[in-house]
């Protein structure tokens, strides 16, 4: 027998819909996910006072489930501003150019070598990273700057991203909002992430090639009216560092990062431990190009890097807190924020939804795939993949509830179709 469904059930189920309609129409859903929060809490309490509380308090729990992912990010982002104004970027990455001797091996070279710096310090921070130096090479390279933005962010905003192995961010949230260990859903998505980047990556590659053949793709294809030549945005002014200091730091960074990698291995790391293991590396490194870049000032410049980067980390998880803080109350939340208000027996919302889907829908992998696979994308649709994987994660636990398996495999899938 299932769990008899109350009123809040299907208020919850009917957010949900709005929310996947409002992503359809890409608008923000921010205001919808409180006003959801509000009228459940409402319903459940049956006071103004603590449904109106509960929507702080419910951002309070999304927060605090997401302060790590938001933490390394921010530091990363901080640690990547300074290997930009000292330069010790352009040292890691100038090896690379030699490698782009046309434009095959200019698009393959920077789509590795942005996946690779994108697992360590993220997508957004890699553009500015690597962009400085590998574009002007890959344009010399017969490469027009279109198909690099293309090799970027397939590579980079695709696959790194959308697995995102090391830091993980994404598989965090994901998890969190599924119920299950973030483990489970990177050996999930490991097939899944890699299956797609070669899929998505090798068909850019032949229209690339076919477009570039017949005219329609050249280094003037996307720039803006007027514009004589590409411009490569603003970076900030470059300090003295003595090209042996930024040698040293550029063998040094990379051999801290795969120090951790073989510490992650050996002492099995995963989840928030991996992450906090990345995040204090990052700030070790932020300390030491500091200090060795601004001398006398470095502790105020570390200060204001710290900044620059929590600026970043908020501007990006600003709008994620409010979904996540409505779909964390599909599960335990609900009851932390609002007390004991479902059915005896209950396991959450979200698991009550699921075992009423099975018992009176016929629900089958097939069609859990199809469906959770066109809303992981509808939610990608606003440009911001974060933004929806807490929603895939919630239908995942949902689909798998009501089919009795796949919970992790439809979590990394709903992950990956939304990133």
């Amino acid at each position: 027998m299932g769990i008899e469904l109350i009123g809040l059930h299907w208020v919850y189920l009917a957010f949900i819909a709005l929310i996947i309609g409002f992503m359809v129409m890409r608008r923000d859903t921010s205001l919808v996910c409180i006003i959801g929060i509000f009228v459940l809490g409402l319903m459940a309490t049956e006071s103004l006072s603590q449904s109106v509380s509960g929507i702080f308090n419910s951002f309070i729990v999304a927060i605090k489930e997401l302060l790590g992912t938001i933490l390394v990010i921010s530091i990363i982002v901080s640690m990547s501003r300074v290997l930009l104004v000292s330069g010790i970027n352009e040292t890691m990455i100038s090896p690379f150019t030699k490698l782009m001797r046309n434009p095959t091996m200019a698009y393959w070279t920077v789509g590795i070598v942005m996946m690779v710096i994108s697992w360590f310090f993220w997508p957004s921070p890699a553009v500015a990273l690597i962009g400085a130096v590998l574009l002007p090479a890959a344009i010399r390279a017969g490469l027009p700057p279109l198909a690099v933005a293309i090799a970027m962010n397939l590579f980079g905003h695709g696959i790194a991203l959308s697995g995102d192995f090391i830091i993980q961010g994404a598989p965090k949230i994901t998890a969190d909002a599924a119920g299950i260990p973030v483990s489970d859903v990177i050996a999930a998505s490991v097939p899944l992430v890699f299956v797609m980047g070669a899929v998505t990556t090798a068909a850019a590659f032949w229209f690339m090639r076919k477009d570039m053949k017949n005219g329609k793709l050249t280094n003037q294809t996307g720039l803006a009216a007027g514009a004589s030549k590409p411009t490569y945005g603003a970076f900030p002014d470059k300090i003295s560092l003595s090209p042996a200091a930024k040698r040293t730091m550029a063998i040094i960074i990379p051999l801290l990062f795969l120090g951790d990698l073989a510490a992650m291995s050996y002492l099995k790391l995963q989840g928030g431990d991996a992450t906090a293991l990345i995040g204090g590396t990052s700030v070790f490194i932020l300390l030491l190009i500091s200090l060795l870049a601004h001398r006398s000032k470095g502790l105020e410049k570390t200060t204001e890097y710290l900044i620059e980067g929590f600026q970043f980390g908020f501007k990006v998880f600003g709008p994620v807190i409010p979904i996540a803080a409505f779909f964390y109350l599909g599960d335990s939340s609900f009851v932390e924020i609002f007390g004991k208000v479902l059915p005896e027996g209950s396991h959450g919302i979200v698991n009550d939804l699921g075992v009423a889907l099975a018992n009176s829908v016929p629900l089958n992998p097939q069609v859990s795939v199809v469906t959770l696979t066109s809303v992981g994308a509808i939610t990608g649709l606003d440009g911001s993949g974060f933004s929806g994987i807490s929603l895939v994660g919630s239908i995942a636990n949902l689909f798998s509830t009501a089919i009795g398996a796949g919970i992790a495999t439809l979590t990394a899938l709903g992950q990956v179709s939304a990133i």
